[in-house]
């Protein structure tokens, strides 16, 4: 495996701060792309945030925690408005403000990151400010997330269904308050309800606004990575609550995902498929970057050593030998077909490696390249010799 295996993640992502980070200490955005300048997204911010605070507390690295605030202080003062808005210039002013459901699902596992590292700094209050928002501007009548606060749409997406449970998961597991494990199990109750084929046990990208499944193609696309990651998050779920219940609907997407969506052969040998149709028929033939880390973060969770086999193609086929850059996406031969180094990839990353770290496939090393204390790192105790600021 090359210089950027899972091992020297935390190193990769200092380096990557530096370039993404303008000099300073005050509140500062990422760029949205290495060598990329205008507008700055509510996603690529929060997943920022969410991504230097989960790698740098377990990893025992004060320089990422310092970043994910610094990141979060842009966020707070520039995009917060009841929920974040959509997105602002590189100076803050707002331009889309729309608050999307999906970007307030990042803003609350950035939060919930946020507390974990140290609850006194980002209290659970602010986790419940948000959620109240969400509550009362973004859930309908049924309890299914609609895409922004604006206008109804025609459709309804699984996505923010799928990370809204992902944050919900962590702040559980951030605060210990069992209300947010019950509103967890709500949004497996409403994916199981609404959003899961019957006939095949694989997640639905998108349903009806009337919260029917739709005609043609839109209502047919299956995504494996989505499979792999709505897998992942229900064994967590069932780990947390004792539940082995949603164990049954994990089973049966990843069953799908590895029947149908995944290539077999060739230099990209073992990674999913960018789509599928609802029979499983490959209808997008290329790699993005992130089902990869899907797949291999359900892997490592279960023990399987395919998990490497993820971690070899990422870190040797998507990552730049000796440099801080990446890929987001291939084709089969393993030719790339987008290169943009994009600020909101490393999120996926980051969740992959550490799960391969806590399955004991690798270690996530510290700041001086040893295993990390795996223990909280207060902002309150970082030195300033120890950031940049100095």
């Amino acid at each position: 495996m090359t210089a950027h295996a899972p091992s020297g993640f935390a190193a990769l992502l200092r380096g990557w701060t530096r370039l993404a980070l303008v000099e300073g200490c005050g509140p500062a955005p990422v760029v949205e792309a290495l060598g990329e300048r205008g507008p700055r997204s509510a996603l690529t911010q929060c997943r920022a945030v969410v991504t230097l605070a989960h790698v740098g507390r377990l990893a025992g690295d004060p320089e990422l925690i310092a970043a994910a605030l610094r990141v979060q202080g842009f966020v707070a003062a520039h995009m917060m408005d009841g929920g974040v808005i959509a997105t602002v210039a590189e100076d803050g002013a707002p331009q889309d403000t729309r608050r999307r459901s999906y970007d307030q699902c990042f803003a609350l596992l950035a939060l919930a990151e946020l507390n974990a590292v140290d609850p006194v700094a980002t209290p659970e209050t602010e986790l419940d400010a948000l959620w109240g928002f969400v509550e009362a501007e973004l859930l309908d009548s049924t309890g299914v997330l609609r895409d922004d606060d604006g206008p109804e749409t025609g459709t309804r997406a699984q996505n923010p269904q799928m990370h809204m449970l992902e944050a919900l998961l962590a702040a559980y597991q951030a605060t210990g308050n069992g209300v947010w494990l019950a509103r967890a199990e709500q949004r497996i109750a409403i994916a199981e309800r609404h959003f899961i084929d019957p006939a095949t046990g694989a997640v639905r990208e998108f349903i009806g606004a009337d919260l029917h499944p739709l005609p043609g193609p839109e209502g047919a696309r299956r995504e494996p990575g989505h499979q792999y990651e709505w897998a992942w998050l229900l064994h967590r779920y069932a780990d947390l609550a004792g539940d082995d219940a949603p164990r049954h609907l994990a089973r049966r997407m990843q069953q799908f995902a590895d029947t149908h969506g995944v290539r077999r052969g060739g230099p990209l040998d073992g990674a999913p498929f960018d789509a599928l149709d609802a029979e499983g028929r490959v209808t997008e033939d290329t790699h993005l970057l992130w089902p990869l880390t899907e797949a291999g973060k359900l892997y490592a969770q279960l023990g399987d050593p395919a998990a490497q086999r993820m971690a070899e193609l990422i870190f040797d086929r998507y990552f730049t030998p000796g440099a801080l850059r990446w890929v987001n996406q291939l084709d089969g031969d393993g030719t790339i077909t987008w290169d943009a180094a994009l600020s909101r990839l490393p999120y996926h990353v980051a969740y992959f490696v550490t799960e391969g770290d806590r399955a004991g496939l690798w270690r996530l090393t510290g700041p001086d390249g040893q295993p990390g204390a795996q223990d909280h790192i207060a902002p309150s105790s970082i030195k300033e010799e120890e950031t940049p600021c100095n």
